[in-house]
């Protein structure tokens, strides 16, 4: 957006209407504009609308005080619309955005203002209400979802004593208040019952945040325990390292008495967590506590195993250079680091790991499959030609079943992995599992019609081999109904003889 184009005059000349209207015309045309542009997700209309009608440290919601979007819309002289299909408010074009943000001036302290908004949303007495209630009714407080999930991230933008006082007291009875249920259910990774949870404090609240000031006040109460568990085992420690909050992992690190390597639910430690998420700044503080870099958690998953995992390719670097990192180490089910990178997809992770002189890419998991077999069942096609090019890899190595990496691409409908292997003249595209089913008899009985379709133009490949059960493909598609499969396999009828 340039001035040149007359834009910034036109939006200036608009902006300038709106305060000439007066009164809550003019706070309310102000205010939807500082909502709409610094909001952390776009808005509901009746989001927007609730949000413009609290009152900072007000005990209660007045809804005689929610204004009708339409006279939202009035009041922003032309500025906001709303999208029909999901209701969302929205600015009348991107430059518009660039405008505001670039016009800091227009509003005054937006993120402190937005963070006491919902903050005194959620200290209001109707929002409390909801904590002594099984399964409240929240059709009457379309803001709360907005408040529970992003108070903290406009707080830790720009913390006013005012919120600092609003945060605190919405603390005093957290573990039991309505927004740590939304918090949590937004944002838990266990699979828990978030309905049962236990134990999430202010400070579990202000790590996850990294709202540092307002961490500070909780470790300065005398006997506060700073590892306190929540429902998952998890201590402030493990959720600021999880969001990368590396202000509030360094300011706990500092504490007396904390545990930088506390285990939770899954056996993960922050530092597995910071490596899983990628949060390089985090692993490093972390790492000058001289916290063993090689940990196991539950399923003896390393942190430079997960970071493998999640294709995390400046935190695999980094976990390298560390002194006993173990990169071909594998976990309970016998899965290397190596072999996650390739079943997810992470080429730029194999190819750091093929790099190494201590790693085995071609080492299998407990059930005999291969790297190169997890990288063809998932698709992953350019893994699979990278590893191909590899002479210490074997490319028709079967698992404990009898199921080789073709096998399994047939099986699973990869057509473009099953090209990429039928080039290869080192592999038996017929070869059965150990239960005679080979992978055409897969690939039909799992409907995969393409699949099916490629391997019939083989002369490698016979289209009438009985599995133990004495079963042909054919007997498996039309077990299944796959009438296209069924007319590929079927045997083309006899000519029917000329009458005289």
């Amino acid at each position: 957006m340039t001035d040149g184009l007359g834009l910034g005059d036109a939006y200036g000349a608009t902006l300038s209407r709106i305060k000439r209207q007066g009164g809550d015309k003019a706070r309310l045309g102000i205010s939807a504009l500082m909502w709409i542009s610094h909001a952390e997700r776009p808005l509901k209309a009746d989001e927007l609308c609730h949000a413009l009608s609290v009152e900072i440290g007000s005990p209660n919601l007045n809804i005689d005080n929610v204004p009708s979007i339409g006279t939202l819309l009035t009041c922003c002289q032309g500025l906001v619309a709303v999208e029909k299909e999901a209701s969302t408010v929205r600015l009348i074009h991107f430059t518009l955005q660039e405008y505001l943000l670039a016009h800091s001036d227009l509003f005054d302290a937006a993120h402190s203002t937005m963070a006491e908004t919902c903050l005194s949303y959620l200290n209001s007495q109707q929002v409390k209400a909801f904590s002594t209630i099984s399964s409240p009714d929240l059709q009457g407080t379309p803001f709360l979802d907005y408040s529970s999930l992003y108070w903290g991230v406009h707080a830790k933008r720009d913390l006013s004593g005012c919120a600092k006082q609003l945060a605190l007291k919405l603390f005093d009875d957290y573990n039991s208040h309505i927004s740590t249920k939304i918090l949590l259910k937004a944002h838990t990774v266990y699979g828990v019952d978030v309905d049962k949870f236990s134990g999430f404090s202010g400070l579990h609240c202000a790590s996850f945040f990294g709202i540092v000031e307002i961490m500070v006040g909780f470790v300065e109460i005398e006997d506060y325990d700073i590892n306190q568990m929540d429902f998952s085992r998890s201590t402030p420690l493990h959720w600021a390292a999880r969001n990368g909050q590396e202000g509030a992992v360094e300011t706990l690190l500092r504490l007396d008495g904390i545990i930088p390597d506390e285990p939770d639910t899954n056996g993960e430690t922050p530092l597995h967590i910071a490596a899983n998420c990628g949060h390089e700044g985090v692993v490093k503080i972390l790492l000058r506590q001289g916290l063993n870099p090689d940990i196991p958690n539950l399923n003896d998953q390393t942190p430079f195993f997960l970071a493998c995992r999640e294709g995390q390719e400046g935190m695999v670097r980094m976990l390298l250079e560390q002194d006993g990192v173990n990169p071909d180490k594998p976990d309970i089910l016998g899965r290397t680091p190596f072999y996650l990178a390739a079943e997810h997809g992470n080429d730029g992770v194999v190819k750091i790991l093929l790099g190494r002189d201590d790693v085995n890419p071609d080492k299998p998991n407990n059930e005999g499959q291969t790297p190169l077999l997890a990288a063809a069942g998932h698709g992953r096609e350019g893994i699979v030609k990278i590893l191909l090019e590899r002479d210490e890899i074997s490319p028709d190595t079967p698992d404990t079943m009898g199921r080789t990496p073709f096998w399994w691409a047939a099986c699973l409908g990869q057509e473009g992995v099953v090209k990429i292997l039928l080039e290869r003249g080192d592999i038996d595209h017929d070869k059965p599992n150990i239960y005679g089913r080979t992978p055409l008899y897969r690939a039909a009985r799992n409907g995969h019609q393409g699949v099916v379709k490629i391997l019939l133009g083989r002369d490698d490949i016979n289209p009438n081999t009985m599995d133990k059960d004495g079963k042909t493909p054919l007997d498996s598609a039309t077990e299944e109904g796959y009438q296209g499969i069924i007319t590929l396999l079927q045997p083309p009828e006899s000519a029917t003889p000329s009458l005289p």
